[in-house]
């Protein structure tokens, strides 16, 4: 008996320790090209825990591992909304393909922290509204204090009565104490800055009382920039003038230096911010610096800042996916082989292009880019090339059966290899790649040795891919004068805005 008991409280501990959150539900109106997407609120990379399709009836459902009990960001059609959501949770979210997710209903294990959470926010909204922050902002400091005093205890009184009445858990509440102490700090930030520049006076001290207040407020400072990137702004806010003197002193004739080896300096030396503070503040302006096309050097250089002065095992592996999902591989390492089939379930290993340079597609059916504007150039790329490398077609559907469908339709006629990443976003493939729903389609190269050639491309069009694939298999790809180069319905006029057919995936 008391075998049994120890492995019911076994299980009974991994379960409870669990960070699976599973989600279903239903978007009313919904197209199957749509895509539901969770990330972290408070992370440091902002990329998405997970990708979840759409059924022809707006049906959905997947697991996701909740890297903390915290808020998280919605994603769907262009719209965000944030959900507060724990590790170990079963929900359902059920919403209306109009509003969604500005509106949507929980219901299941975080049904009480989100009706909690989206009440206050529904106050926050007529509660601002109602407030002129400008004559808030213009007044002496006496009277601006007491007005931010009197909308922090207006604040906290709602979140108070919602409390009782909505019953949300001791996490969701104490962030939203702080959030509420968040919003306050940030407003006496903008106000003693404000005061500054209307001085004219660089030195411009604000009162003992002004000074007193934001130390009560910032009472959780850990906490706070642990779990809100708002507090972290503030904190940014305050270090700019002192970052600003040491930049330009420590920068001055030198034009290859980046913001975040100068920005990992400066922290060195500020002893009032905790190393928790300092390794999310610097996370912060790395994420900042690392953005497509960007040099090697500057992406070895920020690799180096994230090894030698972070000390946050999790952001420094946040930042790293972060930088492969942005930049790709590093070129010259040996591509990663994966776990790959093809549409007559036989498996396929990259290997077997060795001796050969060849390119690898990523794609999936629901991106409506991979149709409108990849195959057509696509097409152009193949032909002209094909006699000196391969192409691997790599889909990340969601299922196999999709994928047959997908590939015989969209590349029919297309010479290359076309194979599936079983579990789509999930596979092998993409997590290797660091293949993202915003980076579809995305396109490698890797060299007749088996070694990346390339960063990762959204774009086929672009001059740095041409350049590439002519280096990789000595031939010469026409050259098109620039003024040859408009798209159809393209105009002349000036004042007409660029088209790009595939624009830059955000992170």
């Amino acid at each position: 008996m008391k075998k049994y008991l120890l492995l019911f409280i076994i299980t009974a501990f991994v379960m409870s320790c669990s960070k699976k959150v599973e989600v279903k539900g239903k978007i009313a109106g919904s197209s199957p090209l749509e895509r539901i997407e969770f990330v972290e609120a408070s992370g440091v990379a902002t990329l998405p825990l997970i990708n979840i399709g759409l059924d022809k009836n707006g049906n959905f459902t997947g697991s996701f591992d909740a890297p903390k009990d915290g808020m998280y960001v919605i994603n769907y059609a262009g719209r965000q909304n944030l959900i507060y959501l724990e590790g170990g949770q079963k929900l359902n979210i059920s919403g209306n393909a109009m509003t969604f997710p500005n509106e949507f209903v929980v219901t299941g294990d975080a049904k009480k922290n989100n009706d909690f959470l989206q009440a206050s926010q529904k106050f926050l909204g007529e509660y601002g509204s109602k407030i002129n922050v400008q004559q808030l902002m213009s007044g002496d400091e006496k009277t601006f204090l007491k007005g931010a005093q009197k909308i922090e205890a207006d604040i906290n009184k709602n979140v108070d009565d919602l409390a009782q009445k909505n019953n949300p858990g001791k996490g969701i509440l104490e962030w939203k104490k702080n959030d509420v102490k968040v919003t306050i700090l940030n407003l006496l930030a903008n106000y003693e800055m404000g005061q500054r520049q209307m001085s004219g006076n660089p030195s411009f001290k604000v009162s003992k009382a002004f000074h007193d207040y934001e130390t009560k407020l910032e009472e959780n400072k850990d906490v706070m920039v642990k779990t809100i990137p708002l507090y972290r702004q503030y904190l940014l806010v305050k270090l700019s003038p002192d970052f600003q003197k040491y930049a330009e002193a420590k920068t001055k004739g030198k034009t290859d230096i980046i913001t975040s080896e100068v920005f990992a300096q400066f922290l060195k030396d500020r002893k009032e911010l905790s190393q928790t503070a300092k390794d999310y503040l610097l996370a912060f302006v790395v994420a900042q610096d690392v953005h497509p096309g960007a040099p090697a050097k500057n992406t070895d250089k920020i690799k180096k800042i994230i090894d030698t002065d972070i000390t946050d095992a999790g952001i420094k592996a946040d930042l790293v996916k972060m930088q492969v999902a942005v930049n790709g591989l590093k070129v010259g390492e040996a591509a990663p082989e994966v776990a790959l089939v093809k549409a007559d379930g036989k498996s396929y290993q990259l290997s077997e292009n060795k001796g050969k340079p060849y390119m690898l597609l990523f794609y999936a059916s629901w991106n409506p880019y991979i149709g409108e504007a990849t195959v057509p150039v696509l097409k152009e790329v193949v032909n002209f090339y094909k006699s000196k490398m391969n192409f691997v077609f790599v889909n990340l559907d969601d299922t196999k059966d999709q994928f047959v469908k997908t590939s015989s339709a969209l590349l029919k006629g297309i010479p290359g290899t076309n194979v599936y990443g079983e579990k789509g976003l999930e596979s092998d493939a993409a997590k290797k790649y660091g293949v993202y729903g915003f980076k579809l389609p995305g396109f490698i190269l890797v060299d007749k040795d088996g070694k990346i050639a390339s960063r990762s491309f959204v774009n086929l069009g672009e001059q740095e891919v041409v350049t590439i694939l002519d280096k990789l298999t000595g031939l010469s790809a026409p050259r098109v004068e620039p003024a040859m180069q408009m798209q159809p319905g393209m105009t002349m006029d000036p004042s007409a805005q660029p088209v790009n057919p595939q624009p830059a995936p955000t992170k």
